[in-house]
């Protein structure tokens, strides 16, 4: 059993002691949806619990409290006390080994229903052949007997063949046979069967039913009714009813039970295949530099600072900044991205990624739970813990469905014995149990978590990160996807693109073309560099690529909405818009029009003026991402309206929205004008989607129904955000809602059938079909189908893994 997962967070809350806890524990014992809606009930009635939530399928609960009211081991207990395992979460542990112990866990409990199944359908074949001389006798005499569809194939197909085949067994005294059938069944019980006993048992003591209720009497009536024909066979002759015994059919359902859960927990396994290759990535050992001294050191002995050894082929440690070397580097499995990502001294490499041709060495940082891959894997396993809004349907009819099913089962007993006398008390008692072991609340329990869990690893392959159940199922309703300009349609970072001067000046005569756009640029660069604005940056940059010395510049002053002001070289500086030189009366007309041409290719126009005089502008110029046409290409494939905001002019702003193809431009925007834009596309009935980068993205992110940030983006654009994209570009944006819109089908499918497994299975059990068209059930063919049903919508879920996206 893992004991995995820690205390999460402590934060404040408006709780009595005004602080509030959130504990994730691990859970053993959990089979279905009725199980997990119990246990998250008992949490949730528990004093101080503010929410509880339990997830079936990475067997653990998540629990919100009041620290002043209960406590983990108050909690702990009383999990405990419902009849499931539980243990004190252990903080302090990465959380790639609680995922890699969750791994072998799972492994090892598939290994053992498959054992358990397999040993169980074969002592039920034998069962099942052995009984034959005892059926063909009870034929013989006339007797009452179940009207069993399987035993009638039987007799009508296998007797026969038995008596060719094995003349012998037909030989052999009637009581021998029933005595080592009961041994059998007895074995199969105690050993395979133990577990669903136990747990109904559980389940009685706390006035509840799941599943293994359904299982335990079902197979246990079979059990108890043989047993007894066993012990007292005269008993039942001297009533006319043939001391048939059901050892076999007993046998039969607890192995097909057992291979549908052995196939389930396989499909379960595979929906972490997502987590469970992440966490693979991270190398066990580093090659550490100390002292000029290479030492070979488990991950855990990495302090920060420490020069990591990288060499071609090997998987880097933990994140870092490269300080010696050239290489490429694969970051596709955290990415998505296909092509390698060159790196060089000063760039980031991540921990997981495989370099490739040439050595590195970096400086480790961020270690331990604060790396890419710790907090990828948590972020992972947080959104496949959550639920999605649809999931609420399958809950309440899980927390009533067992109840219902014991119902109906007395009902089915009492009808049969009501309006269909002639057929005896076993074909009412067939009948019943029929019921019990066809209907199956599981199916319902996992219709969406599993479809959640494929989606988000799936997404977390392509390198988008969908925090959760409720994100895929708002992505879906999404019609309007607003997209923020800068770093996320352009590259983010501008660049000088032209210079143009104006006509020559006396005191220009001697200089060259080439040296009055040195001198230009020089000077407006000088004056720049005061300045923390991206454009004075983009001019900066150009004049040390130029190779030119900047001089100091004196009376610097920014003039917001302008530009700035200031002396260098002892002469006056205005570098800016049209408005700066109208403000300081520079006739500025000479370059009007080329200044207009500049703003309808989406440049920015930087005038410069010197001494009161027009010299020139300096054209800036953001540029467009290689992939940010073809990705909102697919945006209006999927049928969305896109939406650009800018802070940028509009002309310049219609000018880049023209060639990436933006249906609507909101121009002249300021932080808090992303706000109000977003409310206002959601007062007019649209659900938008917005995708920022940037920290003054954030307050939008947050007001829009779904936000998706970059992960080049500030950390708190992340955590606004409900999907984080691990690339860059919008690529990752259309993926987010192809993945999206095929899980919420999955998941209609797989609800829907489940119910309608269960609406058409349960009459049929209970031979609601048998008076007008002859049908009837056999106990063994619907634990069969039972067993079917879950495996069923498991595999559905995982054809998510190979969902055509783009």
């Amino acid at each position: 059993m893992s004991s995995n997962l820690k205390i999460e967070e402590t934060i404040a809350n408006d709780t009595p002691s005004g602080v509030q806890e959130r504990v994730t524990i691990p859970v053993t014992g959990m089979t279905c949806a009725a199980c997990q809606s119990f246990l998250e009930r008992t949490l949730a009635d528990q004093a101080g619990v503010q929410a509880a939530t339990v997830n079936l399928m990475l067997h653990n609960a998540t629990v919100t409290f009041d620290p002043q009211s209960t406590s983990t081991a108050a909690l702990v207990e009383t999990i405990r006390h419902t009849g499931y395992g539980a243990e004190m979460p252990t903080e302090h542990r990465s959380v790639l080994l609680e995922q890699e112990e969750h791994d072998n866990d799972q492994l090892r409990e598939t290994k053992q229903l498959g054992l358990k199944a397999t040993v169980s359908l074969i002592a039920g074949l034998f069962a099942m052949l052995l009984s034959m001389p005892l059926m063909s006798a009870s034929e013989a005499g006339g007797m009452e007997r179940v009207n069993d569809p399987l035993m009638r194939w039987n007799m009508r197909v296998l007797d026969p063949a038995l008596r060719r085949v094995l003349p012998w067994m037909y030989e052999l005294n009637a009581d021998v046979i029933r005595w080592i059938l009961l041994a059998t069944a007895a074995f199969v019980a105690v050993w395979a069967g133990r577990r669903f006993y136990t747990k109904a048992w559980s389940a009685l003591l706390h006035k509840t039913a799941d599943m293994n209720t359904l299982v335990a009497l079902g197979t246990g009536a079979a059990f108890l009714y043989s047993t007894a024909s066993t012990v007292a066979p005269g008993y039942f002759l001297s009533h006319g009813i043939a001391p048939d015994v059901y050892f076999e059919a007993g046998i039969l359902i607890i192995g097909l039970v057992l291979i549908g859960n052995t196939l389930e927990s396989r499909a379960k396994g595979q929906t972490v295949d997502a987590l469970r290759r992440l966490v693979q990535l991270q190398p066990k050992t580093a090659s550490i530099l100390r002292d000029d001294v290479e030492y070979q050191l488990p991950l855990e002995s990495i302090q920060d600072g420490d020069v990591v050894l990288v060499r071609p082929g090997e998987r880097i440690a933990t994140d870092g900044e490269v300080i010696y070397g050239k290489s490429t580097v694969d970051e596709s499995m955290l990415t998505g991205e296909s092509l390698p990502v060159e790196k060089i001294a000063r760039d980031r490499v991540i921990g997981g990624t495989l370099n490739q041709r040439g050595s590195l060495q970096y400086r480790a940082r961020s270690l331990g739970a604060g790396s890419t891959l710790a907090q990828i894997v948590n972020l992972l396993r947080d959104a496949q813990g959550s639920r999605a809004p649809i999931q609420r349907v399958a809950d309440r009819v899980s927390a009533i469905f067992v109840p219902t099913v014991l119902g109906l089962a007395i009902v089915t007993f009492g009808a049969w014995r009501v309006f269909a006398p002639n057929f005896g008390v076993m074909q009412a008692f067939a009948a019943a149990v029929t019921v019990l072991v066809i209907a199956c609340p599981c199916a319902m329990g996992l219709a969406v978590p599993t479809a959640v869990m494929v989606a988000t690893g799936r997404g977390a392959a392509l390198g988008v990160l969908i925090k959760g159940g409720e994100a895929l199922q708002r992505l879906e309703k999404i019609d309007t996807v607003v997209l923020d300009k800068t770093g996320t349609i352009t590259v983010g970072r501008p660049q000088v693109t032209d210079i143009l001067l104006t006509t020559s000046g006396d005191e220009d005569t001697a200089l060259t073309m080439s040296e009055r756009e040195d001198h230009l640029i020089r000077v407006a660069a000088a004056l720049e560099r005061a300045s923390e604005h991206p454009l004075a940056t983009a001019v900066v940059d150009y004049a040390h690529e130029r190779g030119l010395n900047l001089p100091e510049a004196n009376e610097f002053e920014s003039l917001t909405g302008l530009g700035v002001v200031g002396i260098v070289e002892g002469q006056a500086t205005l570098i800016g818009n049209r408005s700066l030189m109208e403000k300081y009366d520079v006739a500025a007309n000479s370059l009007q029009g080329a200044a207009e041409r500049i703003a309808e290719d989406g440049k920015t126009a930087l005038w410069v003026a010197i001494d009161g005089r027009l010299r020139g502008i300096v054209a800036v110029a953001d540029m467009i991402k290689p992939g940010s046409v073809e990705a909102i290409r697919k945006m209006h494939a999927e049928g969305l309206r896109v939406v650009m905001l800018s802070g940028d002019s509009e002309r310049t702003a219609n000018a880049i929205a023209s060639r990436v193809g933006i249906d609507e431009v909101i121009a002249g925007m300021l932080p808090a004008g992303k706000v109000d834009a977003i409310k206002r596309l959601q007062i007019a009935k649209r659900v938008v989607a917005m995708v920022g980068d940037g920290v003054n993205d954030a307050p939008a992110l947050a007001q829009a129904d779904v936000g998706l940030t970059m992960a080049s983006g500030a950390d708190i654009a992340m955590e606004a955000g409900d999907v984080t994209l691990m690339r860059s570009d919008l690529a990752g944006v259309s993926t987010a809602f192809a993945l999206s819109r095929g899980t919420m089908r999955v998941m209609r499918q797989n609800l829907f059938w489940a119910f309608v497994y269960n609406v058409v299975g349960i009459p049929l059990a209970a031979g609601a079909l048998y008076p007008s068209f002859g049908l009837l059930l056999s106990p063994i063919i619907a634990s069969a189908a039972m067993a079917l049903s879950s495996f069923s919508v498991v595999t559905n879920s995982l054809r998510l893994r190979r969902l055509k996206i783009g």
